[in-house]
């Protein structure tokens, strides 16, 4: 069966920048209107500008319980037809465990949890009753390859993408047996070029080429979608787990 979206409306988080930008920008190419979700004002109004009959925004910082809230009331009262969510918004920052102040590091790991992890959770139940009364739906929770393997430098941010992988697997299981309608996708990111990779390794694949992948695994309605090089981890891991974490960390 193969997912039309078309005749969807998406949430999509962080929707104005990297990532997001590109699967709103392909989605909308596709003919779903989508509403974006993000921080920056700015960004928000030059999308809503390029895009002004299929993107609705939302300004937004997913790091506060109380916009969450907000947003998802807002969603309940404005869009109740929304029937895709991606939780794509994310940040990383890279921490020194042992530093001599560890007052950064608490204050940056409990950003990366709240925006990474918390605001995900919230989300997703907060709009499933949404999702329930569509014929068809979809949630897609992007996390990373690094759920599999951890990077030591960014030993939180590891974590949050392993727990959204959790997550997502346990909201599959249930939606599988209470509302096998609403379809529950994991993007497994490889290392993407946006603003937060910045810096950081090369060979990176583009922000237009991850989202056409998700986008792709969306409308074939995989489980899982393992992102370019993602795929080279996920069978590195298979056969050996200790060697995979060893060219991750």
């Amino acid at each position: 069966m193969k997912f039309d979206i078309s005749q969807s409306k998406a949430l999509v988080t962080g929707g104005a920048r990297g990532i997001g930008l590109e699967l709103t920008k392909q989605l909308v190419a596709k003919g779903c209107e989508v509403v974006a979700v993000g921080r920056n004002q700015r960004q928000l109004d030059e999308l809503s500008a390029a895009f002004p009959s299929a993107v609705t925004t939302w300004v937004a910082d997913i790091s506060s319980s109380a916009e969450v809230d907000a947003l998802v009331a807002g969603l309940a009262a404005d869009h109740p037809d929304i029937n895709i969510l991606i939780n794509n918004a994310g940040v990383q920052f890279e921490m020194d465990l042992f530093g001599f102040d560890q007052r950064p590091n608490i204050d940056l790991a409990r950003l990366e949890i709240a925006t990474n992890f918390d605001a995900v959770v919230a989300l997703t139940l907060g709009i499933l009753a949404l999702l329930e009364h569509h014929e068809r739906a979809a949630i897609v929770n992007i996390s990373s390859g690094l759920a599999i393997a951890p990077k030591a430098a960014s030993p939180v941010y590891s974590a949050t993408k392993s727990a959204v992988r959790s997550f997502t697997k346990a909201l599959r299981y249930q939606c599988s047996q209470r509302a096998a309608h609403i379809i529950v996708v994991e993007a497994i990111m490889a290392l993407v070029e946006t603003d937060m990779t910045a810096g950081r390794a090369s060979r990176k694949i583009s922000a237009q080429q991850a989202a056409a992948e998700v986008i792709s695994g969306l409308e074939k309605e995989k489980d899982e979608i393992w992102v370019s090089k993602a795929k080279l981890l996920r069978l590195l891991h298979r056969v050996s787990p200790k060697v995979a974490e060893r060219v991750m960390r």
